[in-house]
């Protein structure tokens, strides 16, 4: 029995010494490598690798809460509005032999109640844009203006303030903080009405906006001179004097600018001095003008062009200066003072359909406007801003008041954290 026993154990220990060495032959399967995201520092700050790629990712956004106080004109407006508004952006970048290629998308959404005009949620595609080289291609701020004007207003001021549009462009740079750009935008328009009644019918665009601007950028500041060119194409048929019918000929509408800005180290760190001047034909929404402009009791329209009596084109001409002072008090605690001025005038021509008679100088919807306002922001600890504004406007029309100028007072707060 013990000899059983002994033999019966021996034979497992043999099995399982063969069975160990075969084992020992098989290939051992290893843990799939950890990928750990990589910090990207060609970029700046908060760029990542996106794993697997070579392609640098930066995550962004904004919340912003605001509450405005408008001054009322009737009982029946709002005096008081609240704003919340969302942002998230992506900022994608890759180094190529041919350059840069760089995708960037900005989505917000806005809810606005009372005094901000309406009660609403807006989402907004505000910018979606690829670089490649020196092309860039989608929604983007305009080419017209200088994108890096440290302008810190919140309320309206009277010119061209970073608006994006849908745009195709292309960058020459040439050293030393010299560029120039060529673009085609989307048309920057006004509107198309005196006292409620249409006084050029917009005809159907057979060419974009082009825009062109010459920048340099130095450790003092930047400037730039910018100039667009703006098409008025009119769907209004006329009957001549004499017989016959036709279409207004086609004009062109154009606007210049000049815009720039001044670093102060000597007056404390981080101040900087900004001035935009700007003088449009026919081009008015390059003022940074909508469809009427609206002070206190008083509103004037703004249109680019009028066909006049005469069945002719007839442009508005205007022009603005706006500028303001960045001060930092203290590194947390810094204020703005800024202002604008603006013109528009209309020729002597006489415009069909409005006013009695059915017909009325287009110079009594001349007017001019002013705008001033300062505020103040601490920032306690990086990227929260709160802060309050106060602005004051002034329009002073030709006509129909005939010299009887408007004003108005609004107020705001804010609490914003970019991220």
């Amino acid at each position: 029995m013990k000899l059983a026993k002994s033999l019966f154990l021996g034979s497992v220990a043999g099995l399982a010494a063969v069975a160990g060495a075969h084992a020992a032959d098989l290939p051992v399967a290893k843990a799939a490598p950890v990928e750990y995201v990589r910090v990207c520092s060609t970029y700046g700050a908060g760029f990542f690798y996106i794993p697997g790629t070579e392609t640098c990712l930066r995550i962004g956004g904004r919340v912003r809460a605001e509450f405005l106080y408008l001054e009322p004109n009737t009982r029946a407006d709002d005096a008081i509005g609240f704003r919340a508004r969302g942002r998230i952006q992506l900022d994608a970048r890759t180094a190529t032999s041919y350059g840069l290629l760089r995708s960037f998308v900005r989505f917000e959404m806005t809810r606005d109640t009372g005094a901000y005009g309406f009660s609403s949620t807006s989402p907004n595609v505000d910018q979606a844009f690829v670089q490649f080289g020196g092309l860039t291609a989608g929604r983007t701020i305009s080419f017209f203006m200088n994108s890096d004007l440290p302008n810190e207003n919140w309320g309206t001021l009277r010119f061209y303030d970073a608006p994006t549009v849908n745009a195709f462009a292309y960058t020459f740079s040439f050293g030393n903080g010299f560029s120039a750009t060529l673009a085609i935008e989307e048309g920057s328009f006004t509107g198309n009405t005196f006292a409620s009644t249409a006084v050029f019918a917009p005809a159907g665009q057979t060419m974009p906006d082009v825009v062109g601007n010459l920048k340099y950028e130095g450790s003092w500041g930047s400037a730039q001179l910018g100039a667009a060119l703006h098409q008025l194409r009119s769907d209004n048929l006329v009957t001549f004097p004499g017989g016959g019918v036709d279409y207004p000929d086609t004009k062109l509408g154009w606007a210049v600018t000049g815009q720039g800005y001044v670093n102060l180290p000597a007056l404390g760190a981080g101040d900087a001095l900004w001035l935009a001047a700007t003088y449009a034909d026919g081009a008015l929404g390059y003022l940074g003008f909508d469809p009427n402009v609206t002070s206190g009791a008083t509103t004037r329209d703004v249109v680019d062009a009028y066909v006049g009596a005469n069945g002719d084109i007839n442009t508005g001409r205007g022009w603005s200066i706006a500028g303001g002072l960045n001060h930092y008090w203290t590194p947390t605690v810094r204020q703005s003072v800024f202002g604008s001025y603006a013109r528009v005038d209309y020729s002597n021509g006489l415009v069909p359909g409005v006013g009695p008679g059915g017909f009325v100088n287009a110079s009594v919807f001349d007017f001019s406007e002013w705008r001033a306002g300062t505020n103040v922001i601490w920032s306690p600890v990086s990227g929260l801003d709160l802060g309050v504004e106060v602005l004051y406007s002034n329009i002073d029309p030709r006509g129909p008041t005939f010299g009887q100028d408007s004003d108005n007072w609004e107020g705001r707060l804010r609490v914003q954290r970019d991220f």
